[in-house]
């Protein structure tokens, strides 16, 4: 019987705990071993009234830019919350960032507009600078997100306002995780977002453990999370192609068979 081609080699997983099962699931399926690490929370904002009132003048806008499955979600539940239909209330134009993200929307009632052919912020202002000059745009997403999409639309000619949908949190379970997880090894760390990297650092700084791992190849999910793992000084072994989860277990394979 052939082995596997993962056959026993752990991999830390660092997304939300509800949403490592589809990796999870990936990476077992060739034989590895997916160690959860959690470490990102996903919590409503700390500020409630920023999102609400955007929800109450929906009708204001030309455009709506959802970034992730997060935001979806979170913008929905507010929306029902508040009784207003999103269905109903949001702009005709409707922009997205992967197709699980379109997914969620449409579930949602949206109607999607654009998906952009990457799954990168980058390649969705490309894709709308041409069609949104001179018109107001909402960009909901977490809080403390990069700025390369209002900024980018703002050049275009395009007025955007911009709403934390969500906000990222640490686990208090976390740290006490990562020491388990990283006293038995791990072959591979992989990351989702620049935002599960930046929290890893802050779970390793409250473990007491150095960061990077040292001889732990880090598998990125694209190119803005490939950057962020630079910037710490964690330079990726692979980055995935298409940017979403069956891409980032392909990378994962191919960084680990060489």
């Amino acid at each position: 019987m052939t082995a596997s081609p993962l056959s026993g080699r752990r991999i830390l997983v660092t997304r939300a705990a509800h949403q490592a099962g589809k990796l999870s699931e990936g990476l077992r399926a060739l034989g590895a071993d997916p160690v959860e690490v959690p470490v990102l929370e996903i919590q409503p904002p700390e500020n409630l009234g920023p999102l609400d009132e955007t929800l109450h003048n929906l009708h204001l806008y030309g455009w709506l830019i959802l970034t992730s499955v997060n935001t979806v979600l979170h913008l929905a539940l507010r929306a029902a919350q508040l009784g207003i239909s999103l269905a109903a209330d949001a702009p005709s134009q409707v922009a997205v960032i992967g197709e699980a993200t379109a997914a969620a929307a449409r579930k949602a009632g949206l109607r999607v507009t654009l998906i952009p052919e990457s799954y990168v912020a980058e390649r969705l202002v490309e894709e709308l600078a041409g069609r949104i000059q001179g018109q107001r745009i909402l960009l909901a997403r977490a809080a403390v997100a990069r700025d390369v999409i209002p900024d980018a639309l703002r050049q275009a000619g395009a007025t955007v306002d911009v709403v934390d949908a969500y906000c990222n949190a640490v686990p208090a379970a976390a740290p006490e995780q990562l020491r388990t997880a990283l006293a038995s090894g791990v072959d591979a760390a992989t990351f989702t977002s620049s935002s599960s990297v930046t929290h890893l650092k802050d779970v390793a700084r409250l473990a007491g453990i150095a960061f990077p791992f040292a001889g732990v190849p880090a598998i990125s999910i694209g190119p803005i999370t490939s950057q962020t793992l630079r910037e710490l000084g964690w330079a990726p072994a692979a980055e995935a192609n298409p940017s979403d989860i069956p891409g980032l277990v392909v990378a994962v394979l191919r960084a680990l068979r060489g």
